[in-house]
């Protein structure tokens, strides 16, 4: 019989059970949500190190490996942008990016850590994980105030496909509490962004590419230190308009506008909200480090889900409604008797098989193996053996052996299974992928290693010969225009 973890519960407001280790519980306070921060914190940005301008970017490009029939251009690269781990472009080809100066500089790793790993398990709120940080870290922590994470935006005035000027759209995420600066999404005057523990609403009234105003939505995601990367993440916009976001297994114990509390310190999830900040609620749990998310035509979510070294492999994912994909954060520790403890034992993370634990829904495919980015063909630009693909990055840490796959899914039953895939963008260290109103593929690299390289670069991979179809340049005026005072009949 399979051994199910314990759930995660939704308790009254403002306290958070949970259990840590075989009977221990606690009852503790959460974090308060919508808190309001000045805006000035904007501008609290210390100097960090930015490579200077070079020839490096363009040159790499004669390394890459391209899909048949695709062409590729350099967009922008560093000193416009560096150390990107996600990006999303508005209708109008506006570029934000999320930039990263905290990897190891006030955003750590439990197993660089291992003093305090019994402690970490034990956090069940975001106060926990800085209470250990001031109890082992006390003399460094004033240091890494000066280490910020960022919000860029990137134009191309002339519109030539290259970044004529960047602006710094918001700094001053620099809390000891702080994770690393991993979503970004423009809806309108606001700009949301996620930088545990918070999912940030920032404002660009006037849009002059910088916030005039921020408001801290929600807050308490990060209840672990866990591991470097397994962040809040994914934002999109799904197609009841609800903005959806995932989180790693850092956990979180969240208060939600309604003043209920949402309790899962011990797991990734997917989350939505509706846009202004109510109706939070889990769609689906026990994820370990789910990156982006992305939805098909029929309204359908996936995820790639990573693997913990452990033997067992990463995870396409199809995200549905009340699903659990089965990882708990303490599978990460387990060495005996089996390594990740039920997590290997009893084949959690494999697709779906005979005698399999009833409560998870499986994967779709195990795949990839630092599966980050990930979009979904829109429909133009592209020629139609594209269509529908899937567009996955896979980081890897050495830009040899990662870059950008488009994956074919099939209809299974009510579900999907793993038809093909094959390399549209290769040997570039990718981070992300998003689809611009020009129908192209724009690919972020982080160029080298896992630490923060002070480098980064944007690429655009194009079909020519489908670029300047006459429904692409339809599709790229109306998304320019916006569709919000179109017409029943205009649409």
């Amino acid at each position: 019989m399979s051994r199910r973890p314990s759930p995660a519960v939704t308790l009254p407001p403002m306290h958070c059970t949970a259990i840590a280790g075989a009977a221990l519980a606690a009852s503790i306070l959460c974090t308060a949500a919508s808190a309001q921060h000045p805006t000035q914190q904007q501008d609290a940005a210390q100097p960090m190190y930015v490579a200077p301008a070079s020839t490096a970017a363009q040159e790499q490009i004669a390394a890459f490996t391209l899909a048949p029939g695709l062409q590729c251009q350099l967009v922008a690269a560093e000193p416009d942008l560096c150390n990107v781990v996600a990006f999303a472009i508005d209708g109008k080809g506006t570029i934000y990016v999320s930039e990263t100066f905290r990897i190891h500089d006030g955003v750590f790793d439990t197993r660089e850590h291992m003093q305090w790993k019994d402690e970490d398990l034990a956090c069940l709120t975001v106060q926990d994980r800085i209470a250990k940080y001031e109890k082992y870290l006390s003399k460094e922590i004033p240091g890494y105030a000066k280490f910020s994470e960022r919000v860029k935006v990137l134009f191309d005035d002339d519109k030539d496909g290259r970044v004529d000027r960047s602006e710094v759209f918001a700094s001053g995420f620099a809390d000891l509490a702080d994770g690393i600066a991993s979503g970004v999404l423009p809806i309108g005057h606001d700009v949301w962004f996620t930088d545990i523990p918070r999912l940030w609403r920032l404002t660009d009234s006037d849009s002059d590419g910088k916030a005039e105003a921020r408001e801290a939505v929600f807050d308490g995601f990060g209840v672990h230190t866990s591991l470097i990367g397994h962040d809040l993440h994914g934002l999109c916009l799904g197609p009841d308009r609800r903005l959806y976001f995932s989180i790693g297994d850092r956990g979180f114990c969240v208060v939600t506008k309604e003043g209920r509390t949402l309790a899962f310190p011990h797991e990734g999830a997917v989350l939505r909200c509706e846009l202004d900040g109510t109706n939070l609620e889990v769609v689906h749990r026990g994820l370990r480090n789910p990156q982006e998310l992305a939805f098909d035509d029929f309204g359908d979510l996936f995820t790639g889900d990573n693997n913990s070294d452990g033997g067992d492999r990463a995870r396409l994912v199809h995200v549905v409604e009340g699903g659990d994909s089965g990882w708990r954060q303490s599978y990460q520790w387990i060495t005996e008797p089996a390594l990740r403890g039920p997590w290997n034992e009893e084949k959690l993370w494999y697709p779906h098989f005979e005698g399999q634990a009833a409560y998870l829904v499986p994967p779709i495919a195990n795949f990839a193996d630092g599966p980050s980015g990930l979009a979904i063909h829109p429909g133009t630009g592209f020629s139609r053996a594209f269509a529908g693909k899937l567009f996955l990055c896979d980081f890897r840490g050495d830009a040899k052996s990662s870059g950008v796959h488009a994956i074919e899914l099939a209809r299974e039953g009510a579900g999907f299974r793993f038809a093909k895939s094959e390399h549209v963008l290769w040997k570039v260290l990718a981070t992300d992928c998003d689809f611009g109103p020009d129908g192209a593929l724009y690919v972020t690299d982080w160029t080298q290693g896992w630490s923060q390289p002070g480098k980064g670069r944007l690429y655009r991979v194009y079909e020519p010969s489908a670029r300047d179809a006459e429904l692409a340049k339809t599709t790229r005026a109306l998304l320019a225009s916006g569709v919000a005072k179109k017409t029943e009949d205009e649409l």
